[in-house]
């Protein structure tokens, strides 16, 4: 680990300065049931491309943030077995995951059983090539925002971060719902773009991908590229 100066990231809508001892890597649900093929995207039949593309430059990126000191987080989005923390039956937070069969059990790709999206099971681990580290901080959450009903932004204020970067899946939905609130509590948002997808809309012409994109880079923070960080930390 070393300790750093302030260094600047190229970004849209311009360069930004960010300071390593105040800054925290953001890792938004890339875990098995959104990202594995067999689990619970894949069958529902929503392409993971996107956020399969996004596992090798992230995982570039949370090496290079833990060389430099820089803590990482990963939110895991997940439920309690009795699914009491989903809402009650007319919730829109439970019905739309109805469709997504939340809380079933299923056969894991390794072959063991698992539930949709519940804690504690195969599903809700963390992708194998972007597997936490002992350093790094696991912050369960049951919402599409990491800072609800979560004890983030505690966490964040203990670390002393006023610089966020983010990665994750998936971009229009839990990213930028974890952006917002972020934005809201005053911390500086950096998302960078190959580091996140969005299947949603993947097929317009103009993608989700793409607008939250735009939303985020004009009113909630900024957006850069791994590339740009990883180049900024190395120079």
């Amino acid at each position: 680990m070393m300790d750093r100066m302030d260094f600047e990231v190229q970004a849209r809508p311009g360069p930004v300065w960010i300071t390593p001892a105040q800054t925290a890597v953001i890792v938004v649900d890339m875990q098995n049931d959104f990202g594995s093929p067999g689990d619970m995207f894949d069958r529902a039949g929503i392409d993971i491309s996107g956020i399969r593309a996004a596992v090798p430059p992230t995982a570039r990126v949370l090496t290079a943030a833990r060389v430099a000191g820089i803590p990482v987080i990963y939110l895991q989005m997940q439920h309690r077995g009795d699914l009491s923390d989903m809402g009650g039956p007319d919730a829109p937070h439970r019905q739309r995951h109805a469709l997504l069969r939340v809380g079933e059990t299923v056969t894991a790709p390794d072959g063991s059983p698992t539930r949709i999206l519940i804690e504690g099971q195969w599903g809700t681990r963390i992708i194998d090539d972007l597997a936490p580290e002992p350093s790094d901080i696991l912050v369960p959450k049951h919402r599409f925002s990491g800072f609800f009903e979560t004890p983030l932004h505690t966490i964040l204020q203990g670390l002393g971060a006023r610089h966020l970067v983010f990665t994750g899946c998936t971009t229009s939905i839990c990213v930028e719902s974890t952006i917002r609130d972020a934005m809201f509590r005053d911390y500086a948002c950096i998302l960078l773009e190959d580091c996140t997808a969005e299947p949603i809309g993947a097929g317009n012409v103009r993608s989700n991908h793409e607008a939250s994109l735009l939303t985020i880079q004009v009113l909630f923070g900024w957006v850069s590229h791994s590339q740009d960080f990883l180049k900024a930390l190395a120079d």
